[in-house]
């Protein structure tokens, strides 16, 4: 029953990528600009621009050209990269690692700050804590992240010279020098996320919180640490988990700005310069992994759904 359910999950999320990819390519390609004006720069004759373009395939009517993208994506083809002179994903597969590492580390402290915070507002529910919990909350959700990140710079790296100020170390270098470099970024990027998911962990822990199995389990002299943990929260957590789904994703994609700020090497940054430079099929290619990344992640959310709570049944959904 397991495999039918995930067989028509991943079923419905074909539409749905075919759609991000038309969406993806049009966008690109209906966007004025000339990658071949770029390339050769304003003194190019406007033979050698044709020959270019003809060179490139952008001579081709724009559903040919997009035929024929498609046709290489499902063959593990992204292209190759104008500028760099590149297989897109060999070009996607060099930046990927830091992008990976910063939403993972985001993704943590997210985790780490949200779920306690969100807990303990409930358990406190019109209490001073609770208000200021969420004031605090409220806070992370209204601050920009690029902000979170340069007063980060200012007083971490410049007026305390704790942490460096920009740049990455891969993981190879040692767990302490990569977290070093990463940390900053991390906090900027989950800071606002984690408002999010701690404001719907005490909203859902509310709900619980009031149900009768909950009295029962105090009345019968439990621990409140084991009623919270093991009673109310895992009864809450599919919303919350929700959340954390769509988190994960945000961060992806909010990772581009975060790693503009820090000068992180990776496939935000990628994305910036390939914009700048309208190499058209590494924008298409990075924009589709990405979108390909946020689908699979609500896939895997779902499939979560239920392993956490059994009454979830695979064939009414």
């Amino acid at each position: 029953m397991f495999r039918n359910y995930f067989a028509k999950r991943i079923f419905t999320l074909l539409p749905v990528l075919l759609v991000v990819a038309v969406v993806d390519f049009l966008i690109i390609h209906l966007t004025p600009g000339d990658p071949a004006s770029v390339m050769l720069g304003p003194q190019a004759t406007l033979e050698e621009l044709s020959q270019l373009r003809e060179h490139l395939g952008l001579n081709l009517p724009i559903y040919l050209q997009f035929w024929n993208w498609l046709l290489g994506v499902l063959h593990g083809d992204l292209g190759t990269s104008i500028f760099m002179n590149m297989p897109v994903t060999e070009a996607i597969w060099e930046h990927v690692g830091p992008t990976v590492s910063l939403t993972l580390l985001a993704e943590i402290i997210t985790i780490l700050i949200a779920l306690p915070l969100g807990i303990m507002a409930a358990k406190s529910r019109g209490s001073w804590k609770d208000q200021t919990f969420m004031v605090i909350a409220l806070l992370g959700i209204s601050v920009p992240s690029f902000w979170i990140g340069l007063n980060l710079i200012m007083l971490l790296a410049i007026k305390l010279d704790w942490l460096p100020s920009s740049g990455y170390q891969p993981l190879s270098k040692g767990l302490f020098t990569h977290l070093k470099y990463m940390i900053m970024p991390a906090i900027s990027l989950g800071v606002m996320q984690a408002a999010l998911i701690a404001r719907m962990t005490r909203s859902s822990m509310l709900e619980v919180l009031n149900e009768n199995y909950i009295r029962t389990a105090e009345a019968k002299g439990l621990k409140q640490r084991v009623v919270i943990m093991k009673h109310a929260l895992r009864n809450a957590f599919i919303p919350i988990l929700t959340v954390i789904g769509l988190s994960f994703a945000t961060l992806i994609g909010g990772a581009v700005v975060t790693e503009t700020v820090f000068n992180i090497p990776g496939i935000g940054k990628l994305i910036v310069n390939s914009v700048m430079r309208r190499d058209y099929e590494v924008i298409q290619g990075t924009i589709l992994i990405v979108a390909a990344c946020y689908v699979l992640i609500n896939l895997a959310v779902d499939m979560l759904y239920a392993i956490i709570d059994p009454r979830v049944k695979y064939d009414k959904r």
